[in-house]
């Protein structure tokens, strides 16, 4: 919310406070000040300018040699390239020494080899953004009144000698989306009085009753709705007044009538809509829901499919707005309007919520509708919208106002004790403060039998319960009075079992030398599912900012590929990342996506790089399996884990594998598929993804570490060499074994694998060296030699395997 203090001024009194201070004490009674704007900051020697005379320069043919009156006893040579610029304008004139907004000085020049003592001024160059200046001024300079005064100060005429407060709101705080609103928050903090705008205009003879018929069909979506008639009104641009104030609170002006709504809406924060009552064509006005399909084009000249839940407003037979959301382009009040229906309504705000949602559309109505706006403002608004339209275009007001009401208004009662206040503020305030405090927020409020009967105003929508009172009682007393106490008790918090094994596994993955990424958990469409570990049904946002980040990933890979390739991309050769984060697969029975935490990793160039000793090591399948065995293992499942070849679509077919655990896949890793590091612009690539989650809650069922002694007793060991099928998978030797349960085998370690031209063709040798162990005792060659029978008997069950 843009508030600009000499409009605010209108309604209260800010007591001549300097903006910063102003803007310091609203921060501190509990809305965030976000900025201080000085419009005029920076400029200087910006008078009005007559333009007496224009010639065509000679040199340049879009240039004009205009002679300009600023106030001077000789009129001043000044060359301008504005296409609008004429005879007769009175104009924006930065003399000679001028400063202008992105620190431009202006200097007396030549242009094409004659004099310019100036420059005629469009509001782009004083700072007003592009968007917020009229259209019909958008590429040209700025035209004045007809009575500025040459030579007068052009920044006060244009209303720029002001500051503008950007307020921070919180959704709850909807009473400060307005002028009104505000001065009702700054009258509570300096306890001045709220002044209310002057409402009087003349009425003709002719009922807007008898011109226009109402009629509401669905009352819970729009119990209020208001419809003032003006006739004869001309349609013109607004006076500067009213333009430049709307401009400050960051709205476009247009003409008059449209200008007249919005500067209503920004003074009440009530929605108005203005229909070309010609163009309703019949007289009347239905409320409904739409009929399923049904299609409006709306004023931002898009043409949208409504659904049965929609509400609109209707001429009786189409639709000619969406309620609370944006008018149709079949009823928009152009320059051949003459009588013209003010709308005021109160509208539901989920309805109005849960359209704009559906249709994508927001607008100042729909935001001020979502959040609630004040009942008893409705009819108010209207009413100073008929007397601004009577005074601005000339039009006559027809006598009274065509109205449905069936909108309860009742204030919202809170009562609570001084006591209950003061105990959750831990400090005392009297009774007299409260009472105080609570009458500069204009909140009805009677004391008795020791309680405090409150009666909280319609425009404080946000005020429902009794914590809300004490809010706005410490805000009022001031935050900064509040004693700082210690919390009592000895209650000391902690991680909670998931959130310290979690910490526990990027503790090791730093260790082990992989650095943390944080990527994006919005993604695109064809990469949401890409090496995702199981796949849903993809959620995708109903407004994405770009088709990049539009649906929710499934897989914390991509993102980390592309990170990978960000670096490389910047002559970082060797990357070694990792990321815990959440993936997104499907919907839950409430219809929310269903989360489930990754741990994700990827590496590429060196793994070992030293360059004094000459140690150079690529990365490569075995680092990042080790790297996962080593976690695995820091959780206490390592024996539990295992890998299974696999083919994951974009993972080499040869260097992929499935991760398990208690043969449950809980997991992938590989190296990317040539054709997928081409695409990337990456080299040997290696990634890995498992199912975090999985991973702790297995950890959880773990009994804690236990320390083992220094073994005082030698172990023994024993290499075999196996000829298996190539086919075979060396895990699947040491499975067996394991699952032969020999007590003393305390270790099985894979040290080489031979596949060369002396092999039989589909065979391959693997060798294997096994542990045997007793803490309690030597063994004896015997006692070795009987558990190395059993291994070799469960190898025996193999097919296809021997002992060379």
């Amino acid at each position: 919310m843009l508030v600009s203090l000499e409009w605010l001024k209108d309604y209260v009194s800010t007591q001549d406070l300097a903006p910063e201070v102003l803007a310091e004490k609203i921060t501190r009674s509990g809305i965030e000040v976000d900025a201080v704007i000085d419009r005029a900051s920076g400029m200087d020697k910006v008078v009005v300018g007559h333009v007496v005379s224009k010639e065509k320069h000679p040199e340049a043919d879009k240039l004009n040699i205009c002679q300009v009156d600023v106030g001077e006893a000789e009129p001043q040579q000044i060359i301008c390239g504005a296409p609008n610029v004429d005879v007769g304008q009175k104009v924006i004139v930065a003399r000679p020494g001028a400063h202008l907004p992105g620190g431009i000085k202006i200097k007396k020049a030549k242009l094409r080899g004659h004099e310019s003592n100036g420059m005629i001024c469009s509001l782009q160059e004083l700072g007003i953004e592009g968007k917020l200046v009229p259209k019909a001024y958008a590429e040209g300079i700025y035209v004045l009144p007809a009575d500025a005064e040459p030579g007068s100060d052009a920044l006060a005429l244009l209303g720029l000698r002001d500051t503008v407060l950007e307020l921070g709101l919180t959704p709850n705080r909807s009473d400060a989306l307005s002028m009104l609103g505000v001065a009702y928050e700054v009258g509570a903090i300096l306890s001045e009085e709220v002044k209310y705008p002057e409402i009087s205009y003349k009425t003709s003879s002719e009922k807007a009753e008898d011109v226009l018929k109402l009629r509401v069909e669905d009352l819970q979506a729009n119990p209020m709705y208001v419809a003032k008639v003006v006739k004869n009104v001309k349609i013109t641009e607004s006076p500067m007044w009213l333009q430049h104030r709307l401009m400050a609170a960051g709205v476009r002006p247009h003409n008059n009538v449209v200008d007249v709504t919005n500067y209503v809406l920004m003074e009440y924060g009530q929605p108005l809509h203005a229909f070309d009552y010609d163009s309703l064509a019949t007289g009347e006005i239905v409320i409904r829901k739409a009929t399923e399909g049904e299609t409006i084009t709306t004023l931002d000249d898009q043409e949208r499919t409504l659904k049965a839940s929609d509400l609109v407003i209707t001429n009786g037979k189409e639709p000619v707005a969406i309620a609370g959301i944006m008018g149709g382009a079949n009823s928009e009040v152009t320059e051949k309007t003459t009588t013209v229906v003010i709308e005021s309504a109160y509208f539901d705000g989920l309805t109005v919520r849960q359209t704009s949602r559906d249709l994508g559309l927001r607008s100042d109505a729909s935001a001020r509708f979502e959040k609630g706006v004040d009942p008893n403002r409705v009819v108010p608004a209207a009413e100073r919208a008929a007397a601004l339209l009577a005074e601005l275009a000339g039009g006559e007001v027809l006598e009274g106002t065509c109205i449905v009401d069936e909108l309860d208004k009742t204030p919202a009662r809170v009562v609570v004790s001084p006591d209950f206040i003061n105990e959750r503020l831990g400090m005392k305030i009297s009774l007299e403060e409260m009472l105080t405090i609570l009458d500069r927020l204009k909140f009805d409020v009677e004391a008795a039998n020791g309680l405090l009967i409150i009666d909280v105003p319609t425009r404080r929508q946000d005020i429902k319960i009794e914590e809300d009172i004490v809010e706005e009682i410490a805000r009022l007393h001031g935050y900064d009075e509040i004693p700082m106490t210690l919390p009592e008790g000895a209650q000391v918090g902690r991680l909670t079992p998931y959130q310290e094994k979690r910490r526990v596994v990027r503790n090791f993955m730093e260790g082990a030398g992989l650095y943390q990424a944080v990527t994006y958990s919005l993604t695109s469409e064809s990469l949401s599912q890409r090496f995702a570990l199981k796949t849903e049904p993809v959620t995708r946002l109903l407004m994405p900012m770009s088709e990049d980040r539009s649906t929710l990933r499934q897989s914390l890979v991509p993102h980390l590929i592309e990170a990978a390739a960000y670096n490389v991309a910047r002559k970082a050769d060797s990357v070694a990342l990792y990321e815990v984060g959440s993936v997104f697969l499907g919907q839950s029975a409430e219809g929310q996506p269903v989360e489930e935490e990754h741990v994700a990793a990827v590496l590429t160039g060196k793994w070992v790089d030293h360059a004094w000793q000459g140690e150079h090591k690529a990365v490569d399948f075995f680092v990042l399996k080790g790297i996962v065995e080593g976690l695995v293992g820091k959780l206490g499942l390592g024996e539990r884990l295992s890998f299974v070849k696999a083919e994951v679509d974009g993972l080499h077919p040869g260097r992929t594998a499935s991760i398990l655990l208690d043969g449950e896949k809980v997991g992938i890793i590989g190296g990317l598929h040539p054709a997928e590091q081409k695409a990337w612009g990456v080299k040997d690539t290696y990634v890995m993804e498992m199912n975090l989650v999985a991973l702790l809650a297995a950890s959880a069922n773990e009994a804690p570490l236990g320390y083992t002694p220094v073994p005082r007793f030698p172990a023994m060991s024993r290499d075999i060499a196996l000829v298996l099928d190539r086919a075979t998978a060396a895990g699947e030797v040491v499975s067996v074994i394991r699952a032969a349960n020999v007590k003393l085998l305390k270790d099985i370690r894979i040290f080489d694998v031979y596949e060369g031209e002396k092999m039989e063709a589909g065979k391959k040798s693997v060798a294997f060296s096994l542990t045997y162990f007793d803490p309690e005792r030597t063994l004896t060659d015997e006692e070795v030699v009987a558990a190395h029978n059993k291994v070799l008997k469960a190898i025996a069950t193999i097919e296809g395997t021997e002992v060379r």
